[in-house]
C-alpha cells in the first residue's frame, strides 16, 4: 500500500476537514518535493473558510505561508535543505514575467488559492520557488511570505528615511508593512478602528497609533499604505495623502474604488498597486529575521498541530482582532 498523508482541506464554505491522500513520491522535471515543517494561517485562509475569496474553487487544500525541508535530492537542492517556499507560481513567459514581475504574472497560480496548497506533509513546487532558509527556524521561515508582502509594498512606495508614513489596517499585513517602513527610517503611524489590533501594534513597539485622525494630520502623509481590505476605508485613505505623496493599495476588494479627481491632481498624488512579492522581497525579509531586526517571536500568537485545525480554524476565523500569526507545525504530534 502506498504511504498516505492528511491534507487540510476547505471542502466548502464553512466546512473544513483532514482528507487522506497519497504521499507524493516524485515531482515533475524542474520541481522539487518538500516535506512541510510549518504553515502560517492568514486572512486568505480565513476568507476561503468563510466563502469570501473571489478566485477560489472548492474543495481546496489551504496553506501558502510555507517552510520545510527538501525531501529528495534535486538539481541544486540536496535532501534535508531547509527552505522557504514562494507560493506564487508564475508562467515565466508573459510580459510581466519577462519584465521581472512574476508577482503579477497574467497566469499566476498561488498555492492554496488557485491550486492545492501546503497544509499537508509533502508538496511539489518549482525549483525556482525555493529559497534556502539558512538559520531560520521553521516558524520564522513560515512567516517570510506574509512579511514579504509588506516589504514589497514599502519598496513600491519608495519609502525613505524621514518620510511620514500612515498604514491603515493593523492586521498582519499592515504590521509587516509598518515594520519594514520603520526599518527604512520612516516615522510610522498606524490607523485602525480595533483597539485590540492597535494594542498588538503597541506591543511591537509602535507608539503613533490612531483610531481616527485629527486636525493635526491635516497636511497628510508622504506615503499612505492601505491594508484594510475594506472599500470604504480605501476610499477614505485618499484624503490622508499629503501633497506630492503616494498611496499604496495592498488590499484588494471586489468593489469599485472611487476618488475625487481634483483632489488627486492638486496633490500630484501617485496611486500604486502592490501585489504579492518577489525574490528580492523574500530575501529582504529573511535577512531581517536572521539578523534579529524583525522579531518573529513577537509576531507569533499561537502554535497548532494539524490535528488541532478542524476545531481551531472556525474559532480563529471568527475572532482575529487580537491575532497576529498562528502557525501550524506539520511535524508536531498531538
Amino acid at each position: 500500500m502506498p504511504e498516505t498523508m492528511l491534507r487540510g482541506t476547505c471542502i466548502a464554505p464553512g466546512q473544513f476537514g483532514l482528507i487522506e491522500a497519497p504521499l507524493p513520491v516524485s515531482a515533475p522535471t524542474g520541481w522539487v518535493l518538500v516535506d512541510i515543517a510549518a504553515v502560517g494561517l492568514c486572512g486568505t485562509d480565513y476568507h476561503i473558510f468563510g466563502g469570501r475569496h473571489p478566485y477560489l474553487a472548492y474543495p481546496r487544500v489551504i496553506g501558502h505561508e510555507l517552510s520545510g525541508t527538501v525531501a529528495q535530492t534535486a538539481p541544486g537542492w540536496p535532501a534535508g535543505t531547509a527552505v522557504v517556499i514562494n507560493p506564487y507560481i508564475a508562467c515565466g513567459s508573459c510580459r510581466a514575467c519577462a519584465r521581472g514581475k512574476p508577482n503579477c504574472c497574467t497566469g499566476i497560480e498561488v498555492l492554496g488559492v488557485h491550486r492545492d496548497g501546503g497544509m499537508c506533509a509533502r508538496i511539489a513546487v518549482p525549483s525556482g520557488n525555493l529559497y534556502a532558509a539558512g538559520k531560520l527556524a521553521p516558524e520564522q521561515a513560515a512567516m517570510v511570505e506574509f512579511l514579504a508582502i509588506g516589504a514589497h509594498a514599502v519598496r513600491r512606495g519608495e519609502i525613505a528615511a524621514g518620510d511620514s508614513v500612515l498604514v491603515t489596517g493593523a492586521g498582519p499585513i499592515g504590521l509587516g508593512a509598518a515594520l519594514f517602513a520603520q526599518l527604512r527610517g520612516a516615522q510610522v503611524h498606524l490607523l485602525d478602528t480595533s483597539a485590540a489590533r492597535l494594542d498588538q501594534a503597541r506591543k511591537l513597539g509602535f507608539d503613533r497609533l490612531h483610531s481616527a485622525l485629527g486636525p493635526e494630520h491635516a497636511d497628510g502623509f508622504d506615503v499612505v499604505m492601505d491594508a484594510t481590505g475594506n472599500a470604504a476605508a480605501m476610499e477614505g485613505g485618499f484624503a490622508h495623502v499629503g501633497h506630492g505623496g503616494s498611496y499604496v493599495l495592498i488590499s484588494v476588494v471586489p468593489e469599485q474604488i472611487r476618488f475625487s479627481d481634483p483632489e488627486f491632481h492638486k496633490r500630484e498624488m501617485r496611486l500604486i498597486g502592490s501585489r504579492n512579492a518577489t525574490r528580492e522581497d523574500f530575501e529582504t525579509v529573511m535577512a531581517a529575521l536572521t539578523s534579529g531586526r524583525i522579531d518573529a517571536g513577537a509576531l507569533l500568537s499561537e502554535t497548532l498541530t494539524l490535528a488541532d485545525l478542524p476545531r481551531r480554524l472556525p474559532e480563529l476565523a471568527a475572532d482575529r482582532a487580537s491575532l497576529v500569526k498562528a502557525i501550524v507545525r506539520m511535524d508536531a504530534r498531538p
